[in-house]
């Protein structure tokens, strides 16, 4: 009776391991596939995301091509009189190219018409101390001697930025963007401020159109980086759209 009862007591023994160790198994197994759904959940929302930020890149690089190419088309007698304008006022070369970051910090040269005379950089050392930005970041002086009659007025019309039309064509720039800083003005950003290179530079951007040269540098940095957490096709359409009017009426431009 004795050996029945241990017996007995033995192969319960043995059940209830068993039990125990299908449980553990069983736990073990639905939390291996928890965590594989749940890291594919991840994955797949991890490629849906690329999916949208390439689509949406690939739909502003085609609205920058598009665009860039019928501007240009439209715009050629203003390129031909901006161009004999400037060299009856300063005789040099028409075009001024200037080593400016890109995406990134990425180098390129950037185009614009000229609108101060030849010497205009060896002369700027010289005007440092009558800088007008705040920030001292970027140089801002609004009776510069150096820029010329024309130049006031294409500076004034935003006319002297119609050549980055070709650096949007080459892929350095888009339509709109953070204005692209010069390299010594990169050298003294400040880890906050190189956000505004997280995106390819524009020919116009946000404070742009909400005050351009009014707007300190330190404003200027704020407004980009809204732009950049917040961009879309459509407000890059509506910062097109609103740069017009600003163009035309020169505000807060020198």
């Amino acid at each position: 009776m004795s050996q029945q009862c241990h017996t007995k007591e033995s192969h319960e023994h043995h059940q209830r391991l068993a039990e125990k160790k299908f449980i553990e198994q069983y736990k073990a197994h639905h939390s291996f596939l928890r965590r594989t759904v749940k890291h594919l959940r991840i994955h797949y929302k991890r490629a849906i995301w690329r999916i949208v930020i390439q689509s949406s890149r690939l739909v502003k690089r085609c609205l920058d091509i598009s665009l860039s190419l019928i501007a240009i088309l439209l715009l050629l007698p203003v390129y031909i009189i901006t161009a004999l304008a400037i060299q009856l006022d300063a005789p040099g070369p028409v075009i001024f190219k200037q080593q400016r970051a890109g995406r990134f910090g990425k180098a390129f040269t950037m185009y614009k018409f000229r609108s101060m005379v030849v010497t205009a950089e060896h002369d700027k050392q010289a005007l440092l101390a009558s800088n007008e930005s705040a920030a001292g970041v970027i140089f801002k002086m609004k009776q510069d001697p150096r820029i010329t009659r024309v130049g006031r007025f294409i500076r004034k019309y935003s006319i002297d930025e119609l050549p980055q039309l070709f650096n949007v064509l080459l892929g350095d720039m888009s339509l709109v963007g953070p204005r692209p800083p010069t390299l010594n003005e990169v050298a003294q950003y400040s880890l906050s401020d190189r956000k505004r290179l997280y995106v390819a530079p524009g020919i116009t951007c946000i404070w742009q159109v909400s005050g351009r040269s009014e707007i300190d540098f330190a404003g200027q940095v704020k407004l980009d980086v809204a732009y950049i957490q917040s961009q879309s096709l459509w407000t890059d359409i509506s910062i097109l759209l609103k740069t017009i009017p600003a163009v035309l009426l020169g505000k807060g431009a020198y």
